[in-house]
């Protein structure tokens, strides 16, 4: 796989020439809204052919470079080459390794959709369906009692991926007026008879639907709520059998059970419950507050290390935005776009598109109407480095919000480096 970073100067055809690949496929492949306009800092992404890849790999107990080279299906001596300050009685446990190899790693998927418009995410669905395990559908809410009900037609969208061989879950949210609401989800969680109600009324849809599951999305419960979320996660596992049970849980990277946004989430009680635990590793920059990445790297992995110290690394699937943030740097009034608009629009302002190293995620600002403004996005380059997360630790997979905005970067990376199980 090939990255290249426009320099100043550079056309769209010289770079095809270069990688002797037509301007039409370059511009496919990147989301590319007119070929006769790059801008210094874009980042393109190359599909060249597959020869192998370097993937990350982090040295456990008993390992031995003999060991890895047959896991892997390469060599020791690959393995060296790639990595030349190894020797072979110099591996030590949490070394970070680089192992050549033509073995693809296997993921778990799932893809977020709210299906405002059916009809329009189908040809979507129906692109991306070999990309995804799970189709969250995020189409209901509850009563204060308790019952689930029905906020966007959801019929047809769940009829085709379950024939496009998708799993559909059921997405479930505390949604309310167009935010979420902490004491709705805190009066039924505290309740025996309102999470019955819930769950009773989870099974009837996903029975009558025919869905493959739950995926809840329970947020800001109040922490004195916390026993009593891992009491119904209990309950509705054991009401699902073996349809899946799907969390969705805050970032964090410390237990702090006061915290009114992630104090309920007790990582270690749900991982040994849920059949797949989602981390939301995103917005770590978020509407209204200042300019950030939206999921820098550095706070990734530290968000991957606490909760796989608690949670099998084989249920955890971690969250990628398919969006950046436009923040207008006077009051950080904030407008959410999709990393193709977020990219092309940096290509029609004529700004320069800088990388930040350290959260591996690029960012650009541009003027309108004498205001500045700061977007932070995601490219190639920071997906790859994402994945390369996924890897290392061997976690189940990963989560994009949302299907409706494009990415196409991100989707030929997938495929060309992944198996989607």
């Amino acid at each position: 796989m090939t990255v290249h970073v426009v320099q100043s100067g550079e056309s769209l055809w010289q770079i095809a020439n270069q990688y002797q690949l037509s301007v039409s496929t370059i511009v496919e492949v990147n989301g590319l809204s007119n070929p006769d306009s790059i801008i210094p800092g874009l980042a393109l992404y190359i599909p060249e052919g597959l020869n192998g890849q370097l993937r990350p790999y982090i040295v456990r107990r008993g390992d031995t470079l003999w060991q890895l080279a047959n896991r892997f299906n390469t060599t020791v001596e690959a393995i060296i080459h790639a990595n030349p300050i190894v020797g072979p009685e110099q591996l030590y446990i949490g070394q970070r390794l680089l192992i050549p190899t033509l073995l693809k790693p296997q993921i778990e998927t799932l893809g977020f959709i709210v299906p405002y418009s059916p009809q329009t995410f189908l040809p979507i669905l129906q692109n991306l369906s070999d990309k995804l395990t799970y189709l969250a559908v995020v189409s209901y809410s509850f009563t204060s009692e308790g019952n689930a009900y029905v906020l966007l037609d959801d019929t047809e969208i769940v009829r085709e991926s379950n024939r496009l061989g998708v799993t559909s879950l059921l997405m479930i949210r505390n949604f309310t007026s167009e935010d979420f609401d902490a004491e709705l989800a805190g009066n039924v969680l505290a309740n025996p008879v309102y999470r019955r109600n819930l769950i009773d009324s989870l099974l009837q849809f996903i029975h009558d639907k025919e869905y493959g599951g739950v995926s809840l999305d329970i947020e800001f419960i109040p922490p004195a709520q916390r026993d009593n979320f891992n009491t119904f996660l209990n309950e509705l596992k054991t009401a699902l059998g073996t349809l899946i049970l799907h969390v969705n849980v805050h970032a964090k990277t410390e237990d702090l059970p006061t915290n009114p946004i992630v104090g309920a989430y007790d990582y270690q009680a749900i991982g040994a419950i849920a059949d797949v635990i989602a981390v939301m590793t995103i917005d770590y920059g978020y509407p209204g507050g200042p300019p950030d990445p939206v999921a820098p790297l550095w706070w990734m992995y530290e968000v991957v290390r606490y909760a796989t110290s608690l949670i099998d690394s084989r249920k955890v699937q971690i969250a990628f935005p398919l969006y950046g943030y436009d923040w207008r740097v006077t009051d950080n009034t904030t407008a959410a776009l999709s990393v193709i608009g977020a990219q092309n629009q940096a290509i029609s302002a004529q700004t320069v598109i800088a990388f930040d190293q350290v959260a591996a995620s690029p960012w650009y600002r541009y003027w309108e109407e004498m205001e500045e403004h700061i977007v932070w996005f995601e490219d190639i380059r920071s997906y790859q480095e994402k994945y390369h997360v996924v890897d290392q630790y061997q976690l189940l997979g990963v989560t994009y919000w949302q299907l409706n905005l494009p990415a196409p970067q991100n989707w030929n990376y997938l495929s060309n480096h992944f198996i989607i199980r």
